[in-house]
């Protein structure tokens, strides 16, 4: 977080001189002290998303190639010479334990084309879709997989902490 503040200072400020670099050092640690302080952020928690930026960067470019593949549905559902789309409404349950990764996941059925994310309820997922096809599997699907990975993780390094602290 740190370093992200000093980007964006160096950013904004238009120049890279010296006196920039020394100014925003001293701006990006007050800012990073606050954050710490006020809005419960630690170090730690930039360890743990360092070590999670390769999975969150392999679930963007998932991201995006199911939407290119839910495109190429949506499309062909559209141009078929069926008379009849047939619309469906989905609730599923989800074994996430963190409301991040529930919202995340709704985020990421929402941004398929051809589904939305109706309603997200404790860990109950109300889904609509084009058709019937379209939602086949989304309990089990890849963006729930690789968010039990990256909870995988989370719990893993609580664990560690945990055992520091004993």
């Amino acid at each position: 977080m740190y370093i992200i503040f000093l980007l964006l200072w160096i950013l904004l400020y238009g120049q890279l001189t010296v006196e920039t670099v020394c100014t925003g050092m001293v701006i990006a640690g007050v800012m990073y002290a606050f954050v710490c302080k006020f809005l419960d952020y630690s170090p730690e928690k930039d360890l743990l998303l360092f070590r999670k930026l390769p999975y969150i960067f392999s679930y963007i470019l998932i991201l995006i190639w199911e939407i290119i593949k839910a495109n190429m549905d949506a499309i062909r559902l559209g141009l078929s010479f069926r008379n009849e789309v047939d619309p469906v409404i989905v609730r599923f349950r989800t074994d996430l334990k963190s409301k991040t990764a529930r919202v995340v996941l709704a985020n990421s059925i929402t941004l398929t084309p051809g589904t939305i994310t109706i309603a997200l309820e404790g860990d109950e997922l109300i889904v609509h879709a084009l058709d019937e096809e379209l939602v086949e599997g989304i309990d089990e699907s890849i963006f729930v997989r690789m968010l039990r990975k990256m909870e995988a993780m989370d719990e893993e390094i609580l664990k560690k902490r945990g055992r520091r602290h004993e």
